[in-house]
């Protein structure tokens, strides 16, 4: 921030200052694009105009900020302006609580010439760290081929990176851990991770082992220290610390079966194939399944919790995760195939998960043949859910977890119906409705579609609208005037029911 060329942007951090104080950059980008974090790498300072953040809607501002911090990234900066006057309080409130460091650029500088006179010196730096980071993953393969422990080896990028270095499973039982010689610890900061300023010094890196992910390394960096040569030295040794644990604990057969079962239901493998994998990985062929996808900031970190559920609920399970999704196929119970299906909506609506994980559950299939169907329209569900605004009377939640077959008139829609189609059949059926709401700013939209789904039962849609009967009486009576009439009892009624379900996809 006090960079010559980034001083006439008038900078102020509006959260995790504590974090932003004590940050140190690996890199500058600039984008527009919301969906950019996948392609950063951590410790960047990323800018941004503001032009994307001030059309999106607020769950993706918020769930914006929470990839970005998943993913690592040393800070955020956005520029204010004409396009986004200033930063939405949900931004602000979501960096502060994800230790994100939100830095507001006041005025206008071009992002350019910041970047090229930044990144000039992080260059040379990063060319330095480099050099020391590849003669410690050298010094660790020779520690490995002399037989040397995980601690050991450990103790290798320990020193080189000069910070406390952690190895734990996907379950986070600890494996290994070393710290630098003469290290005295930190002096009282809390415990590596829950602080501020321990998460802005505390590098996370997964470690894969044949594209499983098996442990995580975490390497925490004293003050003073340089946190850019402790994720270099860390990154750098990660191929090493892969052949370290396939010789001590190398995945069981199951295991991978069960990741190529997933990765090969996912890319709409022949069926051939998936009959093979299937009973590798314990699955029956022939069994009835449901496929569950999960997108969120630490998806791969969720995969042990999501297998454990879905083991007690069914009978076997697969799942395989990357930086943006978490696939799981879950065996259920011959005869019991909705119950299960339904413990694991449930499980999964019990589950703390990371605010803007969004989950669904999709509809059961008969056979490892029918699994790429029941992924694909779990994958639809969540795209039709994410258009869905609930009413003003259910908020949504931190996490959401979309049920497919709730949405299978949506889902139908999408696959028979392109949106030109959709958006005139809606106009088509609730058109009167439809310039009521516009004019008026009333709901009699929303107050149809709760009535249609509550099976028209008056009473209920009163309670679910937090209406008085006589309200919703009246209410009714002014739809049914200005659409034709009751429609129960008519072929209508039909027609109406999915045009409210079509209305509430409509972008806003």
């Amino acid at each position: 921030m006090k960079h010559s060329t980034l001083t006439p942007a008038d900078p102020v951090v509006r959260a995790a200052a504590a974090i932003a104080a004590q940050t140190q950059l690996r890199w500058i980008h600039s984008s527009e694009v919301l969906d950019i974090a996948p392609l950063l790498g951590g410790g960047e300072l990323l800018l941004t105009g503001g032009q994307a953040l001030a059309s999106a809607s607020d769950k993706r501002r918020i769930g914006y900020i929470w990839e970005l911090a998943e993913r690592g990234v040393a800070a955020l900066a956005i520029e204010t302006g004409a396009a986004l006057p200033s930063i939405p309080s949900s931004m602000v409130g979501a960096a502060e609580a994800a230790g994100l460091p939100l830095i507001e650029l006041r005025k206008v500088v071009p992002f350019v010439g910041v970047m090229e006179a930044i990144n000039s010196l992080l260059v040379s730096e990063s060319a330095a760290h480099l050099q020391q980071a590849d003669r410690a993953s050298h010094a660790m393969a020779v520690e490995l081929a002399h037989g040397g422990s995980l601690d050991r080896i450990l103790a290798v990028l320990a020193d080189a990176a000069g910070a406390e270095v952690v190895l734990t499973s996907n379950a986070g039982a600890p494996l290994a851990s070393a710290v630098p010689a003469g290290y005295a610890g930190d002096g009282g900061l809390a415990p590596m991770g829950e602080a501020d300023q321990d998460r802005a010094r505390t590098t996370h890196i997964d470690v894969s082992v044949r594209g499983i992910p098996s442990a995580r390394l975490s390497l925490h960096t004293p003050a003073g220290g340089d946190v850019n040569l402790a994720r270099i030295a860390g990154n750098r040794s990660v191929d090493i610390l892969a052949l370290a644990l396939l010789q001590r604990m190398p995945p069981g057969l199951k295991e991978m079966a069960g990741a190529a079962l997933i990765r090969a239901v996912d890319s709409g493998m022949q069926n051939w194939r998936l009959q093979q994998l299937a009973p590798a990985a314990g699955i029956p062929p022939a069994a009835q399944l449901v496929a569950v996808v999960i997108r969120s900031p630490g998806s791969r970190q969720l995969r042990t919790t999501i297998e454990q559920l879905l083991d007690r609920v069914g009978r076997h399970s697969a799942s395989y995760a990357d930086s943006e999704e978490l696939l799981a196929l879950a065996v259920l119970r011959t005869g019991k195939a909705q119950e299960d299906r339904g413990g694991i909506l449930a499980g999964l609506r019990t589950l703390e998960l990371p605010e803007g994980t969004v989950s669904a559950v999709g509809p059961v299939a008969s056979g490892i043949s029918a699994a790429p169907w029941s992924l694909a329209e779990a994958r639809l569900t969540l795209d039709v859910g994410a258009g869905y605004e609930p009413p003003s009377f259910s908020p949504r939640q931190a996490s959401e977890v979309l049920d497919a077959e709730a949405f299978a008139v949506e889902r139908l829609a999408s696959h028979s119906l392109d949106e030109v189609q959709r958006t005139d059949f809606v106009r088509q059926q609730l058109g009167a409705l439809l310039e009521h709401d516009d004019q008026r700013r009333s709901a009699l939209v929303e107050t149809l579609r709760v009535w249609l789904d509550s099976g028209c039962n008056t009473a209920q849609a009163a309670r679910e609208l937090h209406l008085e009967r006589q309200s919703m009486h009246q209410r009714l009576q002014r739809i049914f005037a200005l659409c034709g009439g009751d429609p129960r009892g008519t072929g209508r009624l039909p027609a109406l029911h999915l045009a409210t379900r079509l209305a509430a996809l409509q972008p806003k």
